[in-house]
């Protein structure tokens, strides 16, 4: 993937909020292109008033988790301001970044690559200390992002969920697999048997071939009455999710 965005980042920041929303700006090089804004929500780890004097500095050395919300191509292209929060809930001690993919810059184009970077840049600035390593979650096809920012992206990832994927519409899970960042960090995936989307008949052989042949820390957990949506997961396998992310205290 080839170096062909010019980034320029428009940031809207609260003092003293857990949550909050900057603008992306991704500016094509050639000039018949247009100006793509990606809105994005960030959800900061919680403090009191003892560290607030330091907010986010005291968030430096935290973990940073990148979601990858589902329906890439929907034309609400806001998304991402709010689906980090349900992540955010369950680990309120990590920085969790929010970007929104919306029609055709869906989270399998390099502009959505780039967005994604130069919100994690803004990230490093505001808590004062760059951000050299991510972890990542992608539910339905945002698992898409997953695959395709460990691929392209320029950090290192850390630890990856990706929750009802079908990880065949990139290709062939061995060829998937070849890539040469996808060797690092874990790789966990929760698949369903309910899925109304997503048939088990054909992600489990996608997600079984693509664990043999990705020689890295590779799972798969299946639930035969396991649905589709988000909520399921968080629902009924919580235990799972949070397995997935071994963040240190």
């Amino acid at each position: 993937m080839k170096p062909l965005w010019v980034l320029l980042l428009t940031v809207s920041l609260a003092l003293g909020t857990s949550r909050d929303s900057l603008s992306v700006s991704v500016l094509p090089t050639k000039a018949a292109g247009t100006v793509l804004r990606v809105p994005v929500g960030i959800w900061w780890p919680e403090y009191d008033s003892k560290v607030k004097a330091s907010f986010p500095g005291h968030a430096a050395k935290k973990d940073v988790v990148v979601w990858f919300h589902g329906g890439m191509t929907s034309g609400n292209c806001q998304k991402g301001l709010v689906a980090g929060e349900a992540f955010s809930n369950i680990f309120p001690d990590v920085v969790v970044l929010s970007a929104s993919a919306c029609k055709e810059n869906h989270w399998a184009t390099e502009v959505m690559v780039s967005a994604v970077d130069a919100a994690l840049d803004s990230v490093a600035r505001r808590r004062r200390g760059f951000v050299e390593e991510v972890s990542l979650v992608g539910v339905s096809d945002g698992s898409l992002g997953v695959l395709v920012y460990s691929m392209y992206g320029k950090r290192r990832v850390k630890n990856r969920l990706l929750v009802s994927s079908y990880g065949k519409l990139l290709g062939e899970a061995p060829a998937v697999a070849a890539f040469p960042k996808m060797n690092s960090g874990r790789w966990r995936f929760l698949q369903g048997g309910a899925d109304r989307l997503y048939p088990s008949s054909e992600t489990i052989p996608w997600i079984q071939d693509f664990c043999k042949n990705v020689g890295a820390d590779c799972d798969l957990r299946y639930d035969p009455s396991g649905e589709h949506d988000w909520s399921y997961w968080q629902g009924h396998h919580l235990d799972w999710v949070r397995e997935a992310f071994p963040f240190k205290k």
